[in-house]
């Protein structure tokens, strides 16, 4: 839960670098929570109006989750890619078909060592 409620801390903040660990937990987490979210809506929406509008509400309180958490998920993304020593720009191959496994393995690897570009290194520096 602190590597979540660390990336939302940091809502809009796409400069500096973020870990592997900061990353991957707010990834997971995200996921948790729209298995959740989708429980939540398919049980709310069978119990009050029946099966037809049950994937409507968890539709719906996935929609509010998504536009909550977009800014945060794109500044982690922003902060992990200047980890690895690459601009955001790298996020267009977001747009690019199965491009994204390259930025997968951009997000699996370990920082870049030392101060960069883009900030000093955040595993040296919690270290200290």
């Amino acid at each position: 839960m602190h590597w979540y409620l660390a990336v939302l801390k940091k809502y809009a903040v796409f400069s500096g670098r973020a870990r592997r660990s900061e990353y991957w937990w707010f990834a997971v987490f995200n996921v948790i929570a729209i298995a959740v979210l989708a429980l939540v809506g398919g049980v709310l929406g069978a119990l009050i109006a029946g099966k037809e509008i049950a994937g409507d509400i968890a539709t719906v309180l996935y929609g509010i989750y998504v536009i909550a958490v977009l800014l945060p998920s794109l500044a982690v993304s922003v902060r992990r890619l200047h980890d690895t020593g690459r601009s955001a720009w790298w996020l267009l191959l977001s747009f690019v078909p199965f491009a994204n496994i390259v930025l997968l393995i951009f997000y699996c690897l370990d920082s870049q060592p030392g101060a960069n570009a883009y900030g000093p290194n955040p595993k040296e520096t919690a270290v200290a």
